[in-house]
């Protein structure tokens, strides 16, 4: 199957200028002056993110592993796949999905392949999420994890593949609301169940980060909650932890 063919771009969307806002331990935040169509500008708040993996593990039962935990920003607990940010520099995506599947729920997985690539909130941001499918799955237990540690009240179920597509579509299971954290949820679980259940396509192997411009190397940023207002087209390394990846902005010159 084929997208529908599109037109060439008539114009070019290019940025003015650029101005950082802020950067956090997790998000910076920018805002572009962007080229109009009809000859004019537009302001754009973009936040940029690190980029993440999520993991479609499932078992010989088409069980998915599905984890349920608190999730600050929204005030509630989410049903979720495991998953995790890009946030070591110079580590291979596939790596981080093996490290998050470890850590979060104490499995290790034989079989490796990309079910999908997901950008959640492309009005705003630049994030992307590559959804992985394990399988060949190991039990090999979960690391201790501090009190205060959110994820020290993740919950771990093996949810039928059935079963989690009913929760994406119904948004009702187990006769209590359920919420997901979508589209990422949806996106994987859907895959899945495409993938396992329906289509006579293979999941895409392993491909290298560069082939997904959603995968590009992580660089460093400054210290947390330093706000800045500067144009820049590099960030100076700093001894900060938190890294998110970076693109080098030129803004045009208008003529």
């Amino acid at each position: 199957m084929t997208a529908p063919e599109t037109a060439p771009p008539q114009h070019d969307f290019r940025v003015v200028s650029s101005d950082d806002i802020y950067a956090g331990k997790v998000m910076a935040v920018r805002k572009d002056e962007v080229a109009m169509p009809g000859g004019g500008t537009a302001i754009r708040e973009i936040t940029e993110h690190a980029g993440a993996v999520a993991i479609a593990a499932l078992d010989p039962d088409d069980r998915l592993m599905m984890i349920y935990q608190y999730r600050h920003a929204v005030g509630r607990r989410l049903w979720e796949m495991p998953a995790g940010l890009l946030d070591q520099a110079g580590e291979d995506p596939l790596e981080t999905a093996r490290r998050e599947l470890a850590e979060e729920v104490g499995l290790a997985a034989t079989e490796w392949s990309v079910l999908i690539d997901v950008t959640p909130s492309p009005g705003f941001s630049d994030e992307s999420v590559r959804v992985y499918l394990a399988t060949g799955l190991t039990d090999i237990g979960r690391p201790e994890l501090g009190s205060d540690d959110e994820e020290a009240e993740l919950e771990m179920h093996w949810v039928a593949l059935d079963d989690a597509v009913a929760m994406v579509f119904d948004s009702v299971w187990a006769a209590g609301m359920v919420f997901l954290s979508l589209p990422m949820a949806l996106a994987g679980v859907a895959a899945a169940f495409w993938m396992t259940k329906t289509s006579p396509l293979s999941p895409r192997p392993n491909a290298p980060a560069i082939a997904w411009p959603g995968l590009r190397p992580a660089a460093p940023i400054r210290s947390a909650a330093v706000p800045a207002t500067s144009t820049t087209s590099t960030i100076p390394d700093t001894t900060s932890a938190c890294r998110r990846r970076r693109r080098v902005r030129r803004p045009a010159t208008v003529a």
